[in-house]
Formats: structure tokens, sequence, C-alpha cells
């Protein structure tokens, strides 16, 4: 390049550096203040630029939420469809195999759970009242010393009170309706755009990469795949840990005689996929309903079992199958699930972690530029990579 072609350039910069202003306050405003100021007002951009974003999910979640849906269920199936797929099983029958397997299989748990409800309910309604009337004695010759009108004023108290919010509660009763109109058609759209990824997938993503500018298209690509696949294996991983809470802890409940011990693996299979907070969640049921039902020393073994299978499965049998894993530590996990449970609810809570997986992954692989150099993020700077444990190939 010549001189004649860096000369405008250089004229535009000194222009522009001489129509900066610099006043005496400026110059007294200390260094540390104006980086912290210029890193200030960044952040801020960032914020409104994030509070939009939530904005508007939240205003469009009638289509978020079933979006988010059948993005986890494609990547709960991904590992099996592909594998399908590579022994040249026809995409239309690996989409059906995939899509009616899910199905029966959630039916499936749903329908034991309602099975062993209805098959019990007389014997854990029975319990019940008993355990209320010992409670009702325990109030009355316990250290509180309670008389029976004292006792039967706070109920008429608490039933007052419901009368009171009688309005409130016929307003949400109503609103019944329309939240199943809601869960169905949801239901439907998740089932829609799960058929679409399955059977078109690779078409969506290459139209949605040219949103992007041309020359971003390349990075956008390859940091989206990256976070696909830390998706898949999270989705994998969780399945995984699912499985090994809900029969660990469902099988201890039946063998200690706790009712409803088919209902709680189920909860606890489903909970398990809120990391961390739903298997402390559902795990404190099963020791509750020991509690009320077998008494304080079931309780204890029950909550005995619900923490060595959380152990033997966190620190045994998930790396000896998984190989190993880089985790997010366990206060981040609370956190994130709880932001996302204060913002989202439960959809929130449930897509927390690997929504965060995901943009930790991508954010890392675009600024390492790794489209460039070809080179993975590191496993270091990421909140979340499981990566399957090779298997030795024998000789």
């Amino acid at each position: 390049m010549t001189d004649s072609e860096q000369k405008p350039r250089g004229t535009f910069l000194d222009a522009l550096r001489n129509r900066t202003v610099s006043t005496e306050v400026t110059d007294a405003v200390p260094r540390g203040l104006r980086v912290t100021t210029a890193f200030a007002w960044r952040l801020l951009v960032i914020a409104a630029a994030a509070g939009v974003v939530i904005w508007l999910v939240i205003q469009l979640k009638l289509l978020v939420v079933p979006l988010m849906v059948a993005i986890l269920i494609a990547a709960l199936v991904w590992p099996a469809f592909t594998w399908m797929l590579r022994h040249r099983v026809p995409r239309w029958l690996a989409i059906v195999i995939a899509v009616i397997g899910t199905f029966a299989i959630v039916s499936g748990l749903l329908w034991l759970a309602v099975w062993q409800i209805t098959l019990q309910w007389a014997s854990v309604q029975a319990r019940t009242v008993e355990g209320v009337t010992q409670f009702r004695q325990y109030l009355i010759d316990g250290p509180l010393h309670l008389t029976a009108e004292q006792i039967d004023d706070y109920l008429g108290q608490a039933l007052t009170l419901l009368q009171e919010q009688g309005q409130a509660l016929w307003s949400g009763a109503l609103a019944i309706g329309s939240t199943v109109g809601h869960v169905g058609t949801g239901a439907l759209l998740t089932l829609f755009i799960l058929l679409c990824i399955l059977a078109d997938g690779g078409g969506i993503w290459r139209w949605t990469t040219k949103l992007f500018p041309a020359r971003a298209r390349i990075a956008v690509d390859g940091a989206a795949r990256a976070g696909w696949v830390t998706v898949v294996n999270y989705a994998r991983t969780q399945l995984l840990v699912a499985t090994i809470d809900a029969v660990g802890i469902g099988l201890g409940a039946f063998l200690l005689g706790v009712p409803l011990a088919i209902p709680v693996g189920v909860l606890v299979f489903l909970g398990s996929f809120i990391p961390l907070v739903g298997a402390v969640v559902t795990g404190a049921l099963a020791v509750f309903l020991a509690l009320v039902y077998n008494g304080v020393w079931i309780a204890v073994w029950m909550l005995a079992v619900v923490l060595a299978v959380q152990q033997i499965e966190g620190h045994i049998l998930q790396p000896l199958l998984m190989g190993s894993a880089v985790k997010v530590h366990p206060l981040a996990v609370v956190l994130v699930v709880a932001g996302g449970a204060m913002i989202g609810g439960i959809p929130g809570a449930l897509f927390a972690v690997p929504l965060a997986a995901f943009v930790n992954v991508a954010g890392v692989y675009l600024s390492s530029r790794a489209w460039e150099t070809g080179k993975a993020p590191a496993p270091g700077d990421l909140i979340w990579s499981t990566v399957p444990r090779p298997r030795r190939r024998r000789a």
C-alpha cells in the first residue's frame, strides 16, 4: 500500500483526535474511574440487550417453551436416532421409532404411577387420617399443651381464610380451561417442531445461518454445532442420572415399605432433569412420605438411601460410564436454576443449565476463533463438558 493510500486514513484519525473534547475536568478524573465508567456503560448496554431478549421470550413463551422442549427431546433421542441412521435405517422409520418410543416410555411411566396411586389410595387415605389424628393428639399432649377448642379454633380460622380467598380460587379455576388449552396447543406444537428437527434439522439450520452476514456464517455455524454437541452430551448425562436416581430411590422406597414407591421413582426421574435441585426436592418428598406413613426410623433409612444413591451415582457410576466430565460447581448450578425459575418458572429451571452451557461453549468458540484453528474449546474454559469415555479396542 502506498503512502498516498495511507494518508487519508491518517488524516481522518488526526482530525478525529483534534475534535475530541478534553476539558480540565476530564483530565482531573482518575484513570481508574474512566476505565470503570467505560466498562460500566458497556455492561449496561449488554444488560439492556439481555433484558430485551428476556422480555421477548416471556411475551412469546407459548412459542418459546414448545421450541425448547422439542430441542431438548431431540437432544435426548439424538444418539439413538443417529445410530439408526448410521445403520441404514430409513429416516422416516427412525423418526417413527424415536418419537413413538419416547411417547411410549413417558406414557408407561405415567401409567405405572397412576396405577399404583389408584391401587394404594384407600390405604394411603386411611394412614393420612391416622397420621392427622396422631398429630392432633401430639399437639394436645405434647409441649405445646393445646386444647381441642384451640385446635378447632385454628382450623376454623384457616377455613375462614380459604372462604375469603374464594374469589381468587374461583378465578384460578376458571383459568384452568385456558391453561389446558395452552398445554394441548403446546404439546402439538412441540411434536410438530420435533418432527421437523428430526426430518430436516440440517436444512433448517442452513437456512438459519443465512440470516447472518456472509463473513460470519462459518463462525456462527461452528459455534452452534459445538453448543449442540454439548447439549446432546448434557441430555445424555442427565438421562443417565435420572435413571440411576429413579431406580435406586424407588427400589429403596419399595424395600422399606414406603407407599407410592413407583410414583416416587417417576417423580425422581422427571425431577432429575433439573440438575441438583430436582434430585434434592424429589428425594425430600420420598423422605417426607416415609416420615408420615412409616415413622421416624424408616424416614432416617429413606434419607440414607437417597444420599447413598446420589453419592454412588455422582462419584462412581457416572464417571465410570461417561468418563471424565468438567462440571459446573453446585453453587453455580443452584444460582442458574434459581435464576431460570425466577424468570420462567418450571420451564426456566429446566432449560437454565443446558442454555447456559450452550451459550458458554458458543461464546468460548467465538472468542477463541476456533473456526480458524480447527481446535475445540479447551475443557477448562467450559461450564459443562461431558465427554463419553473412549472405549479401548481389543487387539
